[in-house]
């Protein structure tokens, strides 16, 4: 199919401020964490967002998986909008676009196994009773992880084997947009280049549109082939990610990047880390 899978039009989204007795003297502001966001993402791209704390870079993947709804403005998939594809109880988005969370012990139930979670969210896609258990070892093994995983609770799992169980419970939908919110902050840099690869092997394999959000410029450098620059809750700058990081054009890109203390190409090098398209599949 041709045209983008993924298109914002002039998205914004807004929040009230202000307590009751401020809305009742007419004081009340409103905070702007989207701004008339546009842009387009291509089927099978790999797009980093980035940018600071505030920038607006969690909302807009709230709002790209309809888990929060602009204030204004129209968000589509493969042309239909989100309105008409969330009537169904959500049904057509919901399996096409999915996220994996920054934090993956509160995204995980503490009380559920994570047998339980993959064959709970497999019977959401319609997967038949007998054939779940079946399925769910193969998402584990599709992430890297074994069938010995399947009984144990979420405070049983390291950082790494939690956050790949997230992306596994995301996989499990067979989405056609996998958005990853930070899923590498909380881990230390050897996790970090596990998860890295294994995100890049996923897009290869299974053909997934990756929105990648980030504060690390340098894994940005390392997975994507387009970024997003947020600001404010604006994009002041996109396009070709090794053009925006190398030839940064607006002053606050040129300040995220004189910010990496050792420069973005030596940020990081961990032996294990992918180069696009030549991901290593080692996922430990």
């Amino acid at each position: 199919m041709s045209g983008p899978i993924l298109s914002l039009r002039g998205v914004t989204k807004s929040y009230a401020q202000g307590n009751a007795f401020d809305r009742l003297l007419g004081r009340d502001t409103r905070f702007v964490a989207l701004d008339g966001i546009s842009l387009e993402v291509a089927r099978g791209d790999i797009v980093g967002i980035v940018g600071e704390s505030g920038s607006g870079k969690s909302t807009l993947a709230n709002i790209a998986v309809g888990l929060t709804k602009p204030t204004s403005g129209d968000v589509l998939l493969d042309g239909e909008p989100l309105s008409v594809l969330m009537r169904d109880h959500a049904g057509p988005w919901r399996r096409r676009v999915q996220m994996a969370f920054q934090d993956s012990s509160s995204a995980l139930n503490p009380r559920k196994t994570v047998s339980r979670c993959l064959t709970e969210t497999l019977a959401l896609r319609g997967v038949p009773r007998e054939q779940r258990e079946t399925e769910a070892l193969a998402m584990l093994e599709l992430v890297g992880l074994g069938a010995e995983l399947a009984p144990r609770l979420p405070h049983e799992l390291s950082g790494g084997q939690r956050q790949r169980i997230g992306l596994a419970r995301a996989l499990a939908m067979k989405p056609d947009i996998l958005i990853a919110d930070e899923p590498v902050s909380s881990l230390d840099v050897s996790l970090q280049a596990q998860v890295i690869n294994l995100l890049s092997r996923l897009t290869r394999e299974l053909g997934l549109t990756l929105l990648f959000i980030s504060h690390d410029l340098a894994l940005v450098r390392t997975l994507c082939s387009r970024i997003i620059v947020m600001c404010k809750g604006e994009i002041v700058e996109q396009g070709a990610c090794l053009d925006v990081l190398d030839r940064p054009s607006h002053p606050y890109t040129q300040l995220l990047i004189a910010a990496v203390p050792k420069g973005i190409a030596g940020r990081r090098k961990p032996t294990s880390a992918p180069s696009r398209g030549h991901a290593q599949d080692s996922v430990g």
